[in-house]
C-alpha cells in the first residue's frame, strides 16, 4: 500500500553544495535522523578528507552508516543498500523524520530504487580476472568487456579496473551481462515516498567553495591522517585510498609531488568530480533544485512533502 511507504527525503547534490550543513538544520527543525549516502564517510579513520559530520554533530543529530567498515574492508553498494534499508526501516518505527544525504549517486539510487539481485561474487573468478588485469593490463580486460557487454563497456570508463571486473565476474557467474541485469530490473522496485532535494551554486560560487573546503581539510590535518592510514599498513593501492584527496596527499608523503603541487590537484580533481556528479544528477528528473541557502523555502517544499 502507498500510504504504508516510509517516505524520506534525499538531500543530494555535488561536493561542497553544503549537503551536510542543510541536513542538520533540516534535521534539529524536523525531528529528523541522518543516512549517509557518502561512499567514502563508510570507511573508519578516513575523517578529514571525507568531510565526515564531527563526533558533536552526531551526538546532536543520529547519524546512520559512518564508520562502518575499516579501509581494507569490503563494502560495496549491494551491502549500503541492505544497511540502508535497516536504517530507514528503523527510523521509520521511531516515527522520526528520514534524511538520506550525501553525492554518491549510485547509492541514493539504489536505496530509492531498488537493485537488481545479482549471485555473491565468487573469490576464484574475480582472482583470474585480477591475475589477467596483473598479466595483460587493463586493456585486455576492457576489450573483454566490449565483447561479452558492449552496452557495459560504453559505460565503464577504460581506466575503471574495479567495475570492469565486477561487470565480467557477472558474466562469468550468470552467463548473462550486468547491463541485462540492470535493463531486467529497471531499478523500479522502490519501496519508499521519495522527495529528491537537489542542492546546486553558480559554478564559480561552487568552485570557490571547493577551494575553501580543500584549504580546510589540509588545515585540519588531512596530510597527518593520511600518514597514520599508510602507518597502520593501508596500502596506497587500496580503493578508499585512491579517492581524491588521499591518493594526493599519498603522493606528496612519498615524494612524487610537492605539497603545493598536491594541493593543486587536489582541488583540480575535486572540481573535476562535483562536475560529474552534477551530470548524474541532471539526468534526473525527480530532483526538484534549490540554492542551499534557501533553507525556508525548502523546509516548505519538505513539510509539504510529508503532510501529502
Amino acid at each position: 500500500m502507498e500510504e504504508d511507504k516510509p517516505s524520506i527525503i534525499v538531500i543530494l547534490g555535488p561536493t561542497a553544495a553544503g549537503k551536510s550543513q542543510l541536513a542538520m538544520e533540516l534535521a534539529e527543525r524536523l525531528n529528523g535522523e541522518i543516512v549517509n549516502a557518502d561512499s567514502m564517510q563508510v570507511y573508519k579513520g578516513m575523517d578529514i578528507g571525507t568531510a565526515k559530520p564531527t563526533i558533536d554533530e552526531r551526538r546532536r543529530i543520529p547519524h546512520h552508516l559512518i564508520d562502518i567498515v575499516y579501509p581494507n574492508e569490503p563494502f560495496d553498494v549491494t551491502i549500503f543498500r541492505d544497511l540502508g534499508n535497516e536504517a530507514i526501516r528503523k527510523i521509520h518505527q521511531r516515527k522520526n523524520t528520514i534524511l538520506v544525504v550525501g553525492g554518491t549517486g549510485l547509492y541514493i539510487k539504489v536505496l530509492t530504487h531498488g537493485i537488481f539481485s545479482c549471485p555473491k561474487g565468487k573469490d576464484s573468478i574475480r582472482r583470474e580476472l585480477k591475475d589477467s588485469y596483473q598479466l595483460y593490463g587493463g586493456k585486455y580486460l576492457y576489450r573483454q568487456l566490449e565483447e561479452k557487454d558492449p552496452i557495459s563497456a560504453t559505460k565503464i570508463h577504460p581506466h575503471d579496473v574495479f567495475r570492469i571486473i565486477r561487470a565480467l565476474e557477472v558474466y562469468e557467474l550468470t552467463g548473462k551481462p550486468i547491463s541485462w541485469h540492470q535493463k531486467e530490473h529497471g531499478f523500479q522496485n522502490g519501496h519508499y515516498k521519495v522527495l529528491k532535494v537537489g542542492l546546486n551554486l553558480d559554478r564559480l560560487a561552487l568552485y570557490s567553495q571547493i577551494d575553501k573546503r580543500c584549504d580546510l581539510m589540509i588545515k585540519k590535518g588531512l596530510i597527518e591522517e593520511v600518514r597514520k592510514l599508510l602507518n597502520r599498513g593501508y596500502h596506497e593501492n587500496l580503493r578508499p585510498m585512491k579517492a581524491i584527496g588521499y591518493r594526493h596527499m599519498v603522493s606528496y608523503l612519498k615524494g612524487i609531488y610537492d605539497q603545493d603541487t598536491a594541493i593543486s590537484l587536489f582541488k583540480r580533481d575535486t572540481k573535476r568530480y562535483a562536475k560529474r556528479q552534477l551530470t548524474w544528477f541532471r539526468k534526473d528528473k525527480e530532483i526538484s533544485w534549490f540554492d542551499p541557502h534557501h533553507v525556508r523555502q525548502i523546509e516548505e517544499r519538505i513539510r509539504e512533502f510529508l503532510n501529502g
